[in-house]
């Protein structure tokens, strides 16, 4: 069985995130070829004729699709599972449209607010523009598209809200795109990786992220330092851990049931995780829904699994079974023959499409409020 593993083009000097997803794809690929597959690694980019052509060549009977930017840009994370659409080739992971939902945090927090699923009051930075928040501060200042903690650290972290339009200005240079506010939570840092069953979905060991010897004034924020530079003291300070004290057992089935509704709302597949801050109340707020997180050997989702007893070929197996329908995998070649005919007619047509979809993603949708009201 042919697998191409997909994942985004990565320039030569690209920051640590971005080459992250090189390693993920090698350790994808070389686990699918001990399973007995036939993999193929691949790159996305903007040049969706080269890439549809590539993917004719090797006419795969499956994409694991690990897409996560385009040029460095997380807006563009549909695109690849777009095309896959247009080609009528199977593919892992959540569908174009769970990926649009979760991806643009505007539309994510307005989906779980309306699921009557709490996160963190927030303004969109056209609102903040026009007034003053009605939530009361600290804030934090975030991308609205990029993950992998992209553009946050602690100046993240806003106390007035007199000042959130300044801060907006000085981080447009950080590689953060479009940005938002919402409210800082101050608290415990818990995310709960979950991976597609017979079932339904299976909840993984919930992990924390843990602040340890961090100075009394010094803000709590899981950033870019603490994921990507080994070296600083984020990284080294914010170890991961899987023990609970008896006194969190109430508050772990929450976040089990809070995470397989986000599952649900958000229509994800294959695997996922969501991402938790617990306030000193004990409330748990949705940071997150992540559809496709970081497969990379030292990541979160795959310490999870192993935690939970799960090699991490058992993972990637299960990944592609949740691919297929129970009564489909007995497979077929893909990229059926009219479809490629279409390709070859019109290979520019995803792109066209996809940058339309892009252009939606700019802004909340009309019934996206720009505010919700609920304090922490």
């Amino acid at each position: 069985m042919r697998v191409v593993v997909l994942h985004g083009n990565v320039a030569p000097d690209a920051p640590p995130d971005e080459q992250d997803s090189l390693l993920e794809a090698a350790h994808v690929a070389e686990s699918l070829g001990r399973l007995g597959y036939r993999p193929s690694t691949l790159a996305f980019s903007l040049d969706t004729r080269a890439v549809i052509e590539a993917l004719h060549d090797v006419n795969p009977h499956l994409v694991f699709n690990l897409v996560e930017s385009l040029d460095g840009e997380g807006c563009l994370i549909h695109l690849a599972p777009a095309v896959l659409d247009y080609l009528g080739l199977p593919y892992t992971g959540a569908g174009t449209e769970a990926l649009f939902l979760s991806s643009n945090k505007l539309v994510a927090k307005s989906l779980l607010a309306r699921s009557g699923i709490a996160t963190p009051p927030w303004m969109t930075e056209e609102a903040i523009r026009l007034q003053a928040p009605p939530f009361s501060g600290p804030y934090i200042v975030k991308s609205v598209w990029e993950h992998a903690s992209i553009g946050l650290d602690e100046d993240s972290v806003v106390f007035e809200g007199s000042k959130l339009a300044q801060s907006f200005e000085s981080r447009k240079a950080a590689r953060a795109g479009q940005l938002f506010a919402e409210s800082y939570i101050n608290g415990r840092e818990i995310n709960v990786a979950l991976l597609s069953g017979s079932n339904g979905p299976e909840v993984l060991p919930p992990a924390e992220i843990l602040f340890e010897d961090y100075p009394s004034h010094k803000l709590k924020v899981v950033g870019y330092r603490a994921k990507w530079e080994e070296d600083s003291f984020e990284y080294q300070h914010t170890p991961r851990t899987f023990e609970f004290s008896r006194g969190d057992r109430s508050l772990l089935r929450h976040l089990v049931d809070i995470s397989i509704e986000c599952w649900n709302v958000f229509g994800l597949r294959g695997y996922g995780r969501v991402d938790f801050r617990v306030d000193r109340s004990g409330k748990p707020w949705v940071l997150e829904v992540n559809a496709n997180p970081c497969l990379s050997p030292e990541g979160g989702f795959a310490a999870a699994a192993a935690h939970a007893g799960l090699g991490f070929e058992r993972v990637v197996q299960r990944i592609v079974e949740a691919s297929f329908p129970p009564a489909s995998l007995s497979l077929s070649p893909a990229v059926p023959g009219r479809k490629r005919a279409a390709a070859s007619r019109s290979l520019s047509s995803a792109a066209q499409r996809g940058k339309r979809i892009g252009g939606y993603h700019d802004a909340p949708p009309p019934s996206s409020p720009d505010l919700v009201l609920e304090e922490p």
